[in-house]
């Protein structure tokens, strides 16, 4: 889509989920996060906000979650000082960069990012991360309700079911209010 017009000013690229824990999953996660890292850096260089989501729960976090939640038995498995749970070190986040720590699966229910994104001025929110199905869709749906106005990367989204990841980026989330498009042409518009 040559016709995106972004405001880096007002724009924050999200990246999310991207923990070693979570992009063990994925068949290619070097050359997934190749797309990020470029999405990334021209972001920065363009002066645009970028943010990191990370999904972690505390053992007390847990503690005090429904037992018929998911999260309730996350246990060990996503204590936020596991190396698992860190944002992974080849898209590593700069110094002064956003970095929130959710307990749920989308990115704004159980952070400050909404106050974080406010005090920057962000009104339009580039998404990508893993998985489509999970947080980028949570985080879309929400993030609609908040009146951001929305961009998909569809390659830097990665859903362990591809038709999941195809129906969500060619259906769902232009019918929710977002635009889709491919890091290549994201990185285009902000030349």
């Amino acid at each position: 889509m040559n016709d995106l017009a972004l405001n880096p000013a007002t724009t924050a690229l999200l990246l999310m989920d991207l923990q070693p824990g979570i992009l063990g999953r994925l068949p290619d996660s070097d050359a997934f996060l190749a797309g990020l890292v470029r999405a990334r850096d021209a972001a920065r260089a363009a002066g645009m906000t970028v943010g990191y989501v990370r999904v972690a729960i505390s053992a007390e976090e847990a503690a005090t979650i429904p037992a018929r939640s998911r999260f309730a038995r996350a246990g060990e498995r996503l204590d936020p000082d596991r190396p698992e749970t860190q944002i992974d070190p080849r898209i590593a986040p700069a110094d002064g960069e956003i970095v929130v720590r959710k307990k749920r699966v989308g990115a704004f229910g159980t952070t400050d990012l909404q106050e974080q994104l406010d005090a920057r001025g962000v009104d339009t929110l580039v998404l990508a991360g893993v998985s489509t199905g999970e947080v980028v869709l949570s985080t879309v749906r929400d993030a609609a309700d908040r009146d951001y106005r929305l961009v998909v990367l569809e390659d830097g989204c990665w859903d362990s079911d591809p038709e999941v990841h195809q129906v969500l980026t060619a259906k769902v989330f232009a019918r929710g209010g977002a635009t889709v498009t491919s890091i290549d042409d994201f990185i285009a518009s902000l030349a």
